[in-house]
């Protein structure tokens, strides 16, 4: 499997600005449960979106442009990248994927809360840009499970299976990047983790000063910056 990552931010990094949003990044190899387990999240808590990526794939049956993903031609998402549109972008399996940087932005400073369904190399860029952005890495209980629901999802053949089945260690080893590590064995179980994750980010000091700017200042708690 291939990736090319680039990284062009073409003005002020994001790291330096304050967002009263806050940013998820959820990690994990194909069969997982990923996307069932953020679809669930999404279906219960209004008040976080989903990022759609941009990609020059063609549309599996029953995927929606717009809805799923932004399905582009090449040259439609090379313009785009040379334009510094997006947050980051790689070439996965000849497929190129991207993560727009300026709707996360515009989000993120509206006070919405976004996620990404990313591969571990965009969340390395991602954080390399959001200094605060959450990771959650998903693993399943086994390689016998990972295998059984790659089965059942019909959407393969047998050789891209095998090939997603090797790429699963690979990408498996950098769970520990991540902050949180949810093991998705019993659906209801992660899921409640995966709210209680999103649930106690909202709870930290920095995102709830920059959700309450007036009630600090008027309570006189300041930043550790001004207190030294």
């Amino acid at each position: 499997m291939k990736h090319e990552i680039k990284y062009d931010t073409p003005h002020e990094h994001p790291e330096h600005r304050d967002y009263p949003g806050n940013l998820f990044m959820v990690v994990a190899p194909s069969g997982a449960g990923k996307s069932t387990l953020v679809n669930a999240l999404l279906a219960q808590d209004a008040d976080i979106c989903l990022s759609v990526s941009f990609t020059t794939r063609a549309p599996r049956p029953g995927e929606q442009d717009g809805q799923a993903y932004h399905f582009v031609s090449v040259e439609e998402f090379l313009r785009r990248r040379r334009a510094g549109e997006f947050l980051e972008s790689a070439e996965v399996h000849g497929n190129y994927y991207a993560t727009s940087r300026l709707w996360i932005e515009e989000q993120m400073s509206e006070g919405r809360d976004v996620l990404l369904e990313i591969d571990w190399q965009g969340a390395q860029q991602v954080r390399k840009q959001f200094r605060n952005a959450v990771g959650v890495f998903i693993l399943p209980p086994s390689i016998a499970a990972l295998e059984e629901r790659l089965k059942k999802r019909g959407q393969d053949e047998p050789n891209v299976i095998a090939r997603r089945l090797l790429a699963a260690g690979g990408e498996m080893a950098h769970a520990g990047e991540a902050d949180y590590v949810l093991i998705n064995e019993e659906f209801a179980r992660a899921l409640s983790e995966l709210q209680s994750v999103v649930t106690a980010t909202r709870l930290r000091v920095a995102s709830q000063r920059a959700r309450h700017q007036d009630l600090f200042i008027q309570l006189g708690i300041h930043s550790p910056q001004a207190t030294e």
